[in-house]
């Protein structure tokens, strides 16, 4: 350097030279000044001054300058970058504090903050030309934003492995933190980038693309694609600060709940196309099937696993958002199906089997948080139970009127009825087995109660031979719906004794053991009301005083029965409860 100038040295990036001479010159003018060689002349003193802190600033300038180019394109060499840092760690150690006597010339350069000012308006100026030239995210829609996104991660990853394979080695020699510093200031760009994307973003997709990218991509811990590339000794300030993630995450929600209640009417009007073109249930792994429980799953999960990838509390409230909106969508879908012309067996249970999968699976899978979920879909279920029962009944109905009457005696009415449950049972396979065993017993226990109704209420009086054939003609029914009850599954069997014990009153030839089949009928059905008991008497016309005995004896059993009853000692099973008796003139007088 001998012969140079210290502004040819530093236009050379002969950084540690010139800092040399101009320190050499600096020390020779301070001890000019104290020997008072500038009395008679301060202007003197004041014009090498001056040039003095000209060409120390030209040198700072040169610093920033050569910041400014370490990342671009060119890059600058390893040697200058090396010399920057001793240049810093020089002046430092030649100015450490400012002179007592106030003196301009020794005072501290701070070259060090000067060079932390410089990476951060480097990595500044680098973070603005991702996306540089083209319309904003906000502009284009989720899909420019996510471009955008892709381009600022692509080029702080750039920048960051460059700084730590190459910056970093550079200036370690002389002991000085770049790789803290420079990721510092491209955490600060970034977040200020970020920023200012959240204040034009709009829309459900747009704010989960930046939530997503600052804690998934951004904040992942092989972001900068290096195992190499360690994390900074301190860690580093949020991305955005917490009131603005606050905000994002309700703008998020606000417009998620929106979104999912837009995916639930878009389920709705696929399942209203289904029925319009008269789709009928698939039967899968032997289940009515159809894709509403699957497409229900898929939009629950698709959400909350998205919000769950954000954070724990996004998660939380994105599974209340979805269960809201299911809880509102199952009695609109109910309505709206039970409106509609495609109700038949195989929709009910293909219905019913959906319902109880969304019960279930989705309860197990998200427990203790979709409790609330639990009421509307067992609401619908039993709505859709009853309506299938409501069908059956409807048909076999007109076909009891023919019990107890002459033509019953001697003929299989039964058959017909039992025809159409054994057909109705056929459905009942497909559907799933706590609901397709209470629809049984429900089938078994209204055939039952039905057949007693006729029974209570005859249109025809049988009287001696015809009592007793009567009798046997109903221990053959009761023995035949008992069988094809029990053949299909049914578990009722408590109803298997209602009808043989009305049969063996009507049928017993010593009268005297009637009272103990009231005992069995009264106890076996603590629902039997006194009506019933008059109804019964009243078909067997034992006489006056013995049936009023019979009565006597009943109504004593029925308190101690109802006492029971209230205890919770027995049973809540309901069938006699059920049959209305109306008591006409002649069961009084007979019974009376």
């Amino acid at each position: 350097a001998e012969g140079k100038s210290v502004a040819d040295l530093i236009t050379e990036r002969q950084l540690l030279a010139a800092f040399e001479q101009l320190r050499h010159l600096e020390t020779r003018l301070v001890a000019e000044k104290a020997s008072h060689t500038f009395e008679q002349d301060p202007t003197a003193f004041a014009r090498r001054a001056m040039d003095l802190c000209l060409h120390y600033d030209g040198l700072a300038a040169e610093i920033g300058a050569i910041v400014r180019e370490t990342l671009g394109p060119d890059g600058v060499d390893a040697a200058v970058l090396a010399q920057v840092a001793h240049v810093v760690r020089a002046e430092e150690e030649a100015h450490p504090a400012s002179p007592a006597d106030g003196d301009f010339l020794c005072t501290p350069r701070r070259w060090r903050q000067h060079w932390e000012e410089a990476v951060q308006r480097s990595a500044q100026e680098r973070v603005r030309q991702a996306g540089a030239g083209g319309t904003s995210g906000a502009e284009e829609g989720s899909s420019g934003l996510a471009q955008l996104l892709a381009q600022l991660g692509g080029l702080v990853r750039h920048d960051l492995q460059k700084v730590r394979l190459e910056v970093q080695p550079a200036y370690a020699a002389a002991g000085f933190p770049a790789w803290e510093a420079y990721q510092s200031a491209f955490h600060g760009a970034v977040a200020q980038t970020l920023q200012e994307l959240a204040q034009d973003a709009h829309g459900c997709e747009q704010l989960y693309l930046l939530l997503d990218w600052a804690a998934n991509v951004y904040g992942s811990p092989d972001f900068l694609g290096s195992p190499g590339l360690e994390q900074p000794t301190e860690p580093l300030p949020p991305l955005l600060a917490p009131d603005v993630w606050a905000q994002l995450e309700r703008d998020y929600t606000s417009f998620l709940e929106t979104k999912i209640t837009g995916c639930f009417d878009s389920i709705l009007e696929l399942e209203k196309s289904r029925w319009v073109a008269a789709e009928a249930p698939n039967v899968l792994q032997g289940f009515y099937h159809v894709p509403l429980s699957i497409d229900v799953h898929m939009l629950v999960a698709e959400h909350v696993k998205a919000g769950g990838a954000i954070s724990t509390e996004l998660e939380a409230t994105t599974l209340q958002i979805c269960a809201r909106a299911l809880g509102l969508f199952v009695p609109r879908f109910e309505k709206a199906f039970l409106e509609s012309k495609a109700v038949s067996e195989p929709h009910l249970g293909a219905y019913i089997n959906a319902c109880e999968e969304l019960r279930t699976s989705l309860l197990a899978r998200f427990p203790g948080t979709l409790e609330e979920l639990e009421k509307p879909l067992v609401a619908a279920t039993c709505s859709f139970q009853k309506h299938l029962l409501q069908d059956l009944q409807r048909d076999m109905q007109p076909l009891f009127r023919v019990v107890c009457t002459k033509g019953w005696l001697t003929q299989d009415t039964l058959r017909p009825l039992m025809d159409k449950v054994l057909a109705f049972a056929h459905h009942l396979e497909h559907v799933v087995r706590p609901w397709a065993q209470e629809t049984l017993q429900e089938v078994h226990r209204y055939v039952v109660r039905e057949y007693l109704v006729q029974v209570l209420r005859p249109r025809e009086r049988f009287r001696g031979v015809e009592r007793v054939n009567s009798s046997q003609k109903m221990n053959l029914d009761a023995q035949a719906i008992s069988d094809t009850f029990q053949g299909l599954g049914s578990e009722a069997k408590w109803l298997d004794q209602a009808i043989p014990c009305v049969a063996e009153i009507l049928g017993e030839t010593y009268k005297d053991d009637i009272q103990r089949h009231l005992e069995t009928l009264i106890q076996s059905y603590p629902d039997i009301r006194r009506d019933h008991i008059l109804a019964i008497l009243a078909l067997r016309r034992l006489g006056r005083r013995r049936n009023h005995s019979l009565l006597q004896h009943a109504q004593e059993l029925l308190k101690a029965v109802a006492k029971a009853v209230n205890s919770g000692a027995t049973g809540p099973h309901v069938l006699f409860g059920e049959i209305e008796v109306p008591t006409s003139m002649d069961v009084l007088i007979t019974c009376i």
